[in-house]
């Protein structure tokens, strides 16, 4: 699997706390080992973003990726709380 990110996510990675910054790269380890690891609680979104996925990143963060060919390529666009991702 490769892990490409979209510029948006790098700008919003980039502002992001440090302890979220660490936790992503924490969390992004356990992904590249076995996406459907459940503290990473990795779920398909409704509605609009039906196309994308989302794993948790603490309580309250998430990020945001799209699966591309087959799983092959995970595609992260976007990052935040849950009440900036799912307005």
């Amino acid at each position: 699997m490769r892990i490409e990110y979209a510029k948006n996510f790098i700008k919003d990675f980039k502002r992001c706390p440090d302890n979220i910054k660490n936790n992503f790269k924490l969390r992004l380890e356990i992904f590249i080992q076995d996406k459907n690891y459940p503290l990473l609680n990795n779920h398909q979104l409704l509605g609009e973003l039906k196309k994308y996925r989302s794993i948790n990143i603490t309580g309250d963060w998430r990020a945001i990726f799209e699966d591309i060919n087959n799983g092959e390529v995970a595609y992260f666009v976007a990052i935040g709380t849950h009440s900036q991702l799912y307005i």
